[in-house]
């Protein structure tokens, strides 16, 4: 969404879902129905309609470091040229996990998963510094993940 768009319009029962969601995405349709005033029908629906139209995943997250992948790092890349051709080229990468276009010092920030740092030196000197467009990268490896949070709430 560009910031021209305008943002979906949340009622506060679709609001209430998200939130019992956040909270436990295993949670029941039957058990949010009871604690949003609707039937598990309702909550379905509901659901499906958020889903569907993009404003709501339900998605496990797993812990990479327990599935055996140690190291996991943040790449700043600085790119000349279109920015969105290297974001896209870099969001096919199975290792990149994680992309956004900035202002600042780096034109992208890409977060990757990978099983050690040999795998890490070969994703950045094989596949992203090979990238036409990417100029420089920085590597900024993770030395312990302190919060991950997905409970922002609604507005």
């Amino acid at each position: 969404m560009s910031p021209n768009s305008k943002p979906t319009q949340l009622d506060d029962v679709s609001k209430a879902i998200i939130e019992q969601l956040q909270a436990d995405g295993r949670r029941s349709y039957a058990e949010i129905g009871k604690a949003v005033g609707l039937s598990e029908a309702a909550v379905r629906q509901r659901v499906q309609k958020l889903t569907d139209s993009g404003v709501m995943q339900v998605v496990a997250v797993t812990d990479p470091m327990q599935l055996g992948f140690y190291r996991q790092a943040m790449i700043g890349i600085r790119v000349t040229g279109d920015s969105t051709i290297v974001a896209e080229k870099l969001s096919t990468i199975p290792a990149v996990d994680y992309v956004v276009l900035t202002a600042g010092s780096f034109d992208i920030l890409a977060e990757i998963v990978c099983e050690n740092d040999d795998d890490l030196m070969s994703l950045l000197n094989k596949t992203i510094r090979m990238i036409p467009g990417v100029l420089s990268t920085e590597t900024f490896v993770y030395l312990k993940l302190q919060k991950q949070f997905y409970n922002w709430g609604t507005r």
